[in-house]
């Protein structure tokens, strides 16, 4: 097919898909209930179905009564039979992928079911949907005259009992519809490679004489790719290499830390940035709008979402509220049942409402990672807002960084130990810590209250990192590329530890 035939067929059917997210803007209660409902009777002949008696649940209140609210953990026995080839117990439809997933490091692995309809109707409908909002609010876009650079995960898909597991990039890389592997670069061959070095090189190769309009990664894997591309090609900037790039879309981690580093890579004010949010569970959220930093909830994916507060998680007090139940304001916890067999299921992500009309959202961290040694609830949406705040005034540029508690010992008081490394170091490393210390209290009354005359908590203590220290981190792990995450905060000590320790 010629191209512009293409992008002139392909504008126009993600624009009228515009007409049916404007449903679920104008009725988000309505279409929840149906998903739920669709989800029920799909499934009531399954194992699962048939133990909580699906065939006679009428609606969401008998629901959330009959269906306990698991982890992987508690759901993985079951997820451990259908890899053996069992089928029917959780989904009706044959269930041969599998996407693996640590959630961060952890060398504990995840294999999170994907079924036919979790691919078609959530993971590849979100992507026409991401270009659909993007080109609803970008009429001039010249997006499908060139391609995509995308940046999948670093791992091969491996079979094992007749099913597959790999990467949730490379599952759908390897299933991709051929409209979409038209408009991307590089090819499906180099983006499944393993080896992150070598496919990086790859990469570059098949991509640099490209006319590439978009790109799509991590930002922090995304960011050493870019870089190495103005070291092989000796530009000073991208526009240099792909002069009609347009848009960076971008997921998976934070963007505030990456931010300005971008911005010196991709020098016009133009240039648009869209967040998405998803996971090897599901494809959650959109940016729907230029310039914003929050996310439209999607809410026809075969996804039924219900949050718990953060406030009563993990207590006996503990309950999930449904979509139509929640406030602006609030941090909760995200429990999700799927078209991939998932009954109500804690990802282990937090979030916040910012909208209700529509329903907009702001990824705020991870229901295990976050600070909390000391009754202080430091959040990663605090750690981002803080560092972000203190690279404007000091000039410096974080490339990643951790954080964990100091546990008190006999009269010692606790605090907060922090290894960065810097891309740009600031001036005066004890302003730095005095900043970060002073932008904890103001964002976080809890941080501050513990801290208020060194009553609990001492100054944070931060240490520079060596160059590439958390990238040799990961590397010793096997974690480099894709989808695989520097965890930010801990409860513990296990993560900072290790890298202290590499950092002599």
């Amino acid at each position: 097919m010629p191209i512009p035939l293409f992008n002139s067929i392909a504008s126009w059917l993600l624009k009228k898909r515009y007409h049916q997210i404007e449903l679920f803007l104008k009725y988000p209660a309505e279409v929840q209930e149906e998903v739920l409902h669709q989800l029920i009777s799909m499934a009531k002949d399954t194992e699962i179905g048939k133990k909580h008696g699906f065939e006679s649940i009428a609606n969401y209140e008998t629901f959330a009564q009959r269906v306990p609210i698991v982890s992987y953990e508690e759901t993985e026995p079951l997820i451990e039979r259908t890899r053996r080839g069992e089928q029917n117990i959780f989904w009706p439809t044959g269930i041969k992928w599998f996407a693996k997933s640590s959630g961060t490091t952890n060398a504990k692995s995840k294999f999170i079911p994907v079924s036919t309809e979790a691919l078609e109707d959530c993971h590849y409908k979100s992507g026409k949907d991401l270009l659909c909002l993007y080109l609803n609010n970008n009429e001039n876009s010249q997006l499908f005259n060139g391609k995509s650079l995308r940046l999948g995960g670093s791992k091969e898909l491996y079979e094992d009992n007749g099913s597959f597991f790999g990467d949730l990039s490379a599952i759908l890389i390897d299933n991709m519809p051929f409209w979409a592997e038209l408009s991307s670069t590089p090819s499906s061959r180099v983006s499944l490679m393993s080896e992150w070095e070598t496919k990086m090189g790859a990469i570059i190769k098949e991509s640099v004489e490209e006319n590439v309009t978009s790109l799509a990664g991590v930002p922090s894997w995304m960011l050493v790719l870019l870089n190495k591309v103005l070291e092989e090609t000796g530009r000073d900037h991208l526009f240099q290499v792909w002069e009609n790039l347009e848009v960076y879309f971008h997921g998976g981690v934070s963007f505030n830390p990456y931010k300005d580093q971008y911005q010196k890579l991709l020098p016009r004010k133009n240039f648009n940035y869209y967040e998405i949010y998803n996971a090897s569970e599901g494809f959650f959220a959109i940016q729907d709008r230029n310039n914003s930093d929050d996310l439209l909830l999607m809410l026809d994916y075969g996804i039924f979402y219900e949050f718990i507060p953060m406030e009563t998680y993990g207590t006996v007090e503990q309950r999930a509220i449904p979509l139509w139940q929640v406030q602006t304001g609030k941090n909760y916890a995200i429990v999700i049942t799927t078209n991939a067999g998932l009954w109500r299921y804690k990802i282990g992500d937090t979030l916040r409402f910012t909208s209700l009309d529509p329903y907009r959202v702001k990824v705020t961290g991870r229901t295990k990672h976050h600070i909390n040694a000391f009754g202080e609830e430091l959040i990663i949406e605090n750690a981002e807002e803080a560092l972000k705040n203190i690279c404007k005034k000091t000039g410096a540029e974080i490339m990643d960084y951790t954080a964990a508690p100091i546990f008190m010992s006999g009269k010692e008081k606790g605090a907060h130990e922090w290894i960065i490394e810097f891309r740009k170091a600031p001036d005066e490393l004890n302003y730095f810590t005095e900043f970060l210390d002073n932008a904890l209290k103001s964002l976080n009354s809890d941080y501050e209250a513990k801290r208020y005359n060194n009553m609990t908590l001492k100054m944070p203590k931060v240490h520079v990192a060596r160059e590439n220290l958390f990238y040799d981190w990961l590397k010793s792990k096997n974690k480099l590329g894709g989808q695989h995450k520097i965890p930010r905060l801990s409860n513990d000590r296990g993560y900072i530890d290790e890298l202290l320790q590499m950092n002599k």
